[in-house]
């Protein structure tokens, strides 16, 4: 399930008042704005802006309820700023981030009509924004873990039972879109086999919701 971009905007020489609000580094002057209608995958798409341009992540926030329940038309699911000292390096982290989310991660299905999605993205090594989420070192292997609430809950159990990773963030039921999960860090090959674990507790759940 893809994410959609709804807004790009590059803003060259942003005003001084406008850094100081967002708490943006003294050194950044430039800033590259994205809205999309999935926040997980974008704020992924952010860390992987970080590891392919000189930016880093200055704002990123979800939106409340959920992409189906936007207030306008551009607005979506997620807010994420870009800034740099350089306005060419900016452009280049959102050149970054857009083509991670319309090539590298995506929201899947666990079942038919859709009704039931989950994001088990194993990221191989970090850049600033989510090494700084977890407090973990730059470079380090991720499963990012999201899911409805309960789903999530049971899954996040799976995942950790079954690789040798380690849960850094636990975003607890309701989040803004009402959705649940985590951060897990480990190695790769065992960040990769908690996500396969998380995924096959969704599809489980899915199928079989009040099987206890």
């Amino acid at each position: 399930m893809k994410t959609e971009i709804l807004g790009v905007q590059i803003i060259p020489n942003a005003d001084a008042a406008l850094l100081a609000g967002m708490n943006a580094p003294g050194d950044v002057r430039s800033l590259g704005i994205i809205t999309t209608d999935c926040d997980d995958v974008s704020y992924a798409a952010l860390d992987e802006a970080t590891k392919k341009a000189n930016c880093r992540v200055v704002y990123a926030r979800s939106m409340y309820a959920g992409s189906s329940n936007a207030s306008t038309k551009l607005a979506g699911e997620f807010i994420g700023i870009l800034g740099s000292p350089d306005p060419a390096e900016v452009k280049s982290g959102v050149a970054a981030a857009l083509s991670y989310i319309e090539n590298d991660a995506a929201f899947v299905s666990a079942n038919d009509d859709d009704s039931i999605v989950y994001f088990a993205q194993c990221i191989s090594r970090t850049g600033s924004y989510l090494s700084s989420q977890a407090e973990v070192d730059e470079g380090t292997a991720m499963a990012y873990l999201i899911a409805p609430p309960a789903e999530a809950v049971c899954g996040l159990d799976a995942a950790l039972k079954m690789a040798q990773v380690e849960l850094k963030v636990f975003y607890g039921p309701p989040t803004e879109t009402n959705f649940a999960g985590g951060l897990l860090v480990g190695d790769q090959a065992e960040c990769k086999a908690a996500c396969e674990a998380f995924a096959n507790e969704i599809n489980r759940i899915a199928q079989r919701p009040i099987d206890y």
